[in-house]
């Protein structure tokens, strides 16, 4: 088995955590999922940052410390795994936008429905699915031995980067700026077209 990727892993800023998670591994209980696609969530400038306002109680576990997960709700309905990143005290992440199945092929298709291929895991509300995942999972640290956490892999051998998605309310510079960053030549990616070589 892989190792655990420590704390310190995630300690550094949003992109640079973002191009290194790229084909790492997240695990919970029987399933494994090799991350094909995220996005960084900068900190302090980022106009698309849920800490763009200040600390909050639903942002409070993107402030820190790193290494840990942020789970929040997008329309009532989809858990979104951030991975928290930077200093203790600077709220930034990296949301986990797609993701390619490794092991648990079986958990995973029965939580999506029965569906099948590339689609059951593009898009991050589905990662949530998939998991298992629900907003008590915010907080919890992705360094452990058991629980939910975050395995070392071979880097890729490429990447592609764009635009992040679903951003409108942000500055024009922060909703062009190529802070979405996937895995090139896979399938478990969504919106391909507005990626590109780096």
């Amino acid at each position: 088995m892989p190792d655990v990727l420590p704390q310190s892993f995630y300690a550094r800023d949003a992109l640079v955590v973002a191009e290194e998670l790229l084909g790492k591994l997240l695990q919970h209980g029987d399933v494994v999922l090799r991350i094909s696609e995220v996005e960084a969530y900068r900190y302090p400038d980022d106009t698309a940052n849920h800490c763009r306002m200040g600390r909050t109680a639903r942002n409070a576990p993107m402030w820190g410390p790193p290494g840990h997960a942020y789970v929040y709700l997008c329309y009532g309905m989809h858990n979104m795994l951030n991975l928290v990143t930077g200093p203790e005290g600077e709220g930034a992440a990296v949301l986990i936008r797609s993701c390619e199945p490794v092991a648990g092929l079986a958990t995973v298709s029965a939580r999506r429905g029965g569906m099948e291929g590339p689609a059951m895991l593009q898009g991050p509300g589905k990662v949530g699915v998939a998991l298992a995942l629900d907003t008590s999972f915010s907080g919890r640290p992705l360094f452990m031995r058991r629980g939910l956490r975050v395995l070392d892999a071979e880097p890729p051998s490429g990447i592609l980067v764009g635009p992040r998605v679903g951003i409108d309310y942000a500055s024009p510079e922060h909703r062009s700026a190529p802070w979405r960053l996937a895995l090139a030549d896979n399938a478990w990616v969504s919106q391909k077209k507005k990626l590109r070589a780096p």
